[in-house]
């Protein structure tokens, strides 16, 4: 493979990925407006929030044998058509619960850009390139956090919240040219692959019976939990607790997206060193030494606004080098049915990730504490389940380059 190429798979690929974290950052700056045109409140504007959380996790699973039994560019297809057609719908939407049923239409369509750029990098690229490929795609992920809520702001300023879902609307058409044009057709459609529900669930539940998915899947999840009590506990945190303004937070969260961005990247250059089981391990013992730290300063009232950056910025560095390398870990058995591997892998963390931002919503008031202690309780249970895990893995099929592909007995 040629340097062109690889630049231009990494780059749709990457905006494939980047499609929904998009979609979820870039129109919160507009929640008031909204509020405001649609004649409702705030709170049952973040309802179409709710709704887009619950379309990607009932996606993840809705595309996984959708991919591996028609190919990965005709689902992908179908599902930007359905996510161009409902933001084009919220351009126009004139009332709240019409715009929850359009973002959890929209949801379910970018979805098959999420599931099937994750797919496909398991087609095009060696099982031992599949964690340094997943961390190119974070920088280019990574980014989301930082630009879409800066870019929906200005938008939202200048022109209106109906604004932004036109971008998002030629974002998903050049995103759609792109994938049809310049990604090659990477999987044959396997006609053998039901998709009645019995077959459905039966294939599964064979994927959750193999040790090295549910070790890996459940070890990524669970500590990736930390990710998303963070970003749902940080506007309480940092606003609330420690009394900065919105554009302060915006440069705060932007910030601690580095962390996450520079650690993904230093993921690529430790490979060459260490395995991926390697890493994992300590990204994992760095990251419960860090929230322990956390929780015995934060029980203590030790911990100002910079102390709390720090802590925060080395807890997400921590997931920056273990999020790649769990996610090639659990992929790498499947060849055949890699679609449904990576939906269920998809499912399983936002489901996940949706229950560690349920638990900040009840908890976290006015105190950093409970956040704390559900990242603190998150990492060490991830540490537990791959300890034990490992135990029921008699080969590992290794993503590292030192070793050679095993058979999984």
């Amino acid at each position: 493979m040629t340097k062109t190429k690889y630049f231009k798979l990494i780059l749709i690929l990457g905006s494939l990925t980047a499609l929904g974290p998009f979609s979820i950052d870039m129109y919160l700056p507009g929640f008031a407006g909204i509020a405001k045109d649609l004649n409702t409140s705030v709170a049952n504007v973040s309802m179409t929030l709710s709704s887009y959380f619950i379309g990607i996790s009932a996606g993840q699973l809705l595309y996984g044998p959708l991919l591996d039994r028609f190919g990965r560019k005709k689902p992908l297809f179908i599902g930007l058509l359905v996510y161009i057609l409902a933001s084009l719908g919220c351009v126009f939407v004139t009332d709240i619960d019409t715009f929850i049923g359009l973002r959890f239409i929209q949801a379910i369509g970018s979805c098959a850009a999420s599931v099937a750029s994750v797919s496909m990098v398991r087609d095009l690229f060696p099982v031992k390139d599949i964690p340094k490929v997943f961390s190119l795609l974070m920088l280019v992920v990574g980014l989301s956090p930082m630009l879409a809520p800066t870019v929906g702001g200005y938008v939202t300023e200048d022109y209106g919240w109906h604004t932004v879902f036109f971008i998002l609307m030629c974002m998903g058409i050049l995103i759609l040219l792109a994938a049809q044009i310049v990604l090659p057709n990477t999987f044959k459609p396997d006609t053998s692959i039901s998709l009645k529900p019995k077959p459905i669930i039966t294939n599964f539940i064979s994927i959750v019976k193999e040790p090295q998915f549910y070790t890996y899947a459940f070890t990524g999840a669970i500590a990736f939990s930390g990710l998303f009590t963070y970003v749902a506990a940080s506007p309480i945190l940092f606003m609330d607790i420690f009394k900065v303004d919105a554009k302060t937070y915006g440069w705060i969260f932007a910030f601690m997206s580095l962390s996450f961005i520079g650690a993904s990247q230093l993921n690529s250059l430790l490979l060459r060193k260490f395995t991926s089981e390697q890493m994992i391990y300590g990204a994992l013992i760095a990251q419960s030494i860090v929230s322990i730290l956390f929780l015995i300063l934060a029980m203590n009232s030790l911990l100002g606004l910079y102390e709390t950056i720090a802590l925060l910025f080395l807890f997400l560095g921590c997931l920056g080098i273990s999020n790649p390398n769990t996610a090639g870990l659990t992929l790498a058995p499947f060849s055949r049915n890699a679609g449904s591997a990576s939906a269920l892998m998809g499912a399983i963390q936002l489901g996940l990730g949706a229950l560690a931002s349920f638990a900040v919503g009840v908890f976290v008031k006015n105190s950093m504490l409970p956040m704390v202690m559900i990242m603190a309780v998150s990492t060490i249970l991830a540490l537990i389940i791959l300890i034990f895990g490992k135990r029921n893995i008699k080969k590992t099929i290794t993503t590292s380059h030192d070793e050679g592909i095993a058979v999984v007995h």
